[in-house]
């Protein structure tokens, strides 16, 4: 495809990012041109089939056929992924960005299919019980986004890829801890069975104020699970172009820091939802650019800890 023909998709993706996600926008714009633009679009698939399986436009209730359900959209999803990685020609915006991307960086169709299962999780109202349960969850939903991505900036190195996946794993705790009131109230609980019943917690009343001060304690016990991860994901910084670097070590940074505010609201940590300031992603920013300076001349990483929970392979 041209890219005076691709061009509306690009648009389409820069919409689609601005109204879906201002953390990752911010770091997205530290890429080289072309890692951004084809960041931008498979992150427009992402958000597009999230949102279609919860019936939503950027993350806000849409109209749909009564005879419609999440089971027959997540099979449609499914077939329309298989149908761009064929080549067939695709009319949504959404997959015919990832259709492009996903050719051109040679995203393996196992990978994309994985991150529908993630989903697919969710339709299927999945039970955590233990840590590994959760962290199963987050690897389709996340982790798998981050191998996509890795992709995305030249990545083929399978060590490299693994700190992706760690990347991913990290982020998807740290949503998991913000969130925990707002998806009960959807009727989502992503925190493995086993704490709630550690904490006195009745899964049914996860929401209910009374259980703020012990809901603290698990949201702090989650930010705390993703640390290592996200130390893993820094030490794979030197293998990056320079710029990814930066923007890669930005969202790690962002990111990171939610989960700290969080942690640090205790109780409180849901009377609003957290995030960072335009001032405070600023000053993320000029972190970050240090961190990926220091991986020029960074000496070859510690191998990855065996304790950390491994992507299928």
């Amino acid at each position: 495809m041209s890219q005076a023909a691709s061009r509306p998709l690009f648009e389409h993706a820069q919409q689609t990012i601005a109204a879906g996600s201002k953390s990752f926008a911010t770091a997205a714009r530290l890429f080289d041109p072309a890692t951004r633009r084809d960041a931008l679009m498979l992150y427009t698939w992402c958000r597009h089939c999230d949102d279609v399986v919860d019936g939503q436009v950027l993350g806000f209730a849409a109209p749909s056929p009564a005879s419609d359900s999440p089971q027959v959209r997540l099979v449609q999803l499914r077939e329309y992924t298989r149908r761009a990685l064929a080549g067939e020609p695709m009319q949504d915006p959404a997959f015919a960005a990832f259709q492009e991307v996903a050719l051109a960086r040679q995203i393996p169709e196992e990978q994309a299919l994985a991150h529908l299962d993630g989903f697919a999780m969710d339709v299927e109202h999945r039970h955590y019980e233990q840590l590994d349960d959760t962290l199963q969850y987050c690897y389709h939903v996340a982790g798998v986004v981050g191998l996509m991505m890795a992709r995305v900036m030249g990545v083929q190195d399978e060590a490299v890829l693994d700190r992706a996946c760690d990347l991913g794993l990290a982020f998807q705790l740290t949503n998991i801890a913000r969130d925990i009131v707002e998806d009960a109230a959807l009727g989502r609980c992503y925190v493995p069975a086993q704490w709630l019943h550690e904490a006195g917690i009745d899964p049914e009343r996860i929401a209910d104020p009374a259980n703020r001060p012990a809901l603290a304690t698990l949201a702090t016990r989650l930010v705390d699970t993703a640390e290592p991860y996200y130390e893993s994901a820094q030490a794979g910084l030197p293998a990056l172009p320079w710029r990814c670097a930066w923007a890669i070590a930005t969202a790690r940074g962002v990111y990171r820091e939610i989960g700290m505010k969080v942690k640090q609201a205790g109780p409180r940590a849901w009377d609003r939802r957290q995030g960072t300031s335009k001032l405070e992603k600023l000053g993320l920013l000029c972190q970050g650019l240090g961190q990926a300076l220091s991986a020029r001349v960074a000496r070859q990483a510690a191998p990855r800890p065996p304790q950390l929970w491994q992507r299928p392979h």
